[in-house]
């Protein structure tokens, strides 16, 4: 019989991880995979079947109650063999006792919902090239946001998220292929969003703003950074405001999962979450 072995994922692990999300066509980023290990280096399991690596699933935990699923796959010719069960089990096992929350693509959601997560709202992927107004509002101006104190950015991305993620952020948006701004009125922070480079379409995420006009801005100088080429924005569909801003730029949907909860949706800023930060980490 093979033997299907499930072990913490290295460091050098985490290419194979982002080629196998790419494949799904998923289109992670490229400088992804050390922002994700250093957030939690326990957090990412890799299963091999006879040696050879088979299927893979990330459990990262934040903090004392919270964690998230994601990076859940079983290599095509593999699947329907009870590899990814086994994944899962030994996965939620590591997330035992929290609140876990995922983005499901749509044919796995009725299995997660089976394994007691709930629909909060759902992600869609919108993409292309900005279009339209993306002028600054009045007294707003964009700053590198890496040149804030870390701790502002840090205070202001615990609203729209279930609890501090500091070592994340900070690995986030110190990557290499990425452009990080900051929205500032009157030296009070409004709004700050990432972009990063990818296979397919640029990345944006997070995408944080008091308004859909600060969102606009960021958007369009985010953009602006590679001239003509497109980009994608995980939307929540809950943040009506962030839909029709998307639409009014021109971007188009192009894919769609759920967000989901095995515990009650956290209590975030849902109006000033224009677009989510990772499918794979929240």
């Amino acid at each position: 019989m093979p033997t299907f072995d499930i072990t913490v994922a290295s460091a050098d692990d985490m290419g194979l991880l982002r080629d196998w999300a790419d494949a799904e066509g998923w289109n992670p980023g490229h400088a992804d995979g050390p922002a994700f290990f250093a957030t939690d280096p326990q957090g990412f399991l890799i299963g091999r079947l006879d040696g050879e690596p088979a299927g893979c699933i990330s459990v990262v935990r934040y903090g004392a109650a919270f964690g998230f699923l994601g990076f859940y796959i079983i290599r095509p010719p593999l699947r329907g063999r009870g590899y990814g069960i086994q994944l899962w089990r030994a996965g939620t096992e590591r997330l035992a006792g929290r609140n876990v929350g995922l983005d499901g693509v749509i044919d796995q959601q009725p299995n997660y919902r089976k394994s007691g997560f709930n629909s909060a709202w759902n992600n869609i992927r919108y993409e292309g090239t900005p279009t339209g107004d993306v002028a600054l509002p009045d007294g707003v101006t964009l700053v590198d946001a890496r040149t804030l104190p870390f701790d502002r950015l840090a205070a202001y991305d615990r609203r729209f998220f279930p609890t501090a993620r500091d070592g994340f952020l900070a690995s986030w948006i110190t990557a290499p292929r990425r452009t990080a701004l900051a929205a500032l009125h009157d030296g009070e922070l409004r709004g700050f969003a990432v972009r990063r480079d990818c296979a397919a379409a640029s990345r944006i995420g997070p995408l944080y703003a008091a308004s859909p006009e600060v969102a606009a801005a960021l958007v369009g100088a985010l953009a602006a950074t590679t001239p003509g080429e497109p980009v994608a924005i995980d939307v929540p569909d809950v943040n009506t405001a962030a839909v029709r801003l998307v639409e009014r730029l021109g971007l188009a949907p192009s894919f769609e999962t759920a967000r989901m909860y095995t515990g009650p949706a956290p209590e975030i800023d849902r109006a000033g979450l224009f677009g989510v930060t990772s499918l794979e980490l929240g």
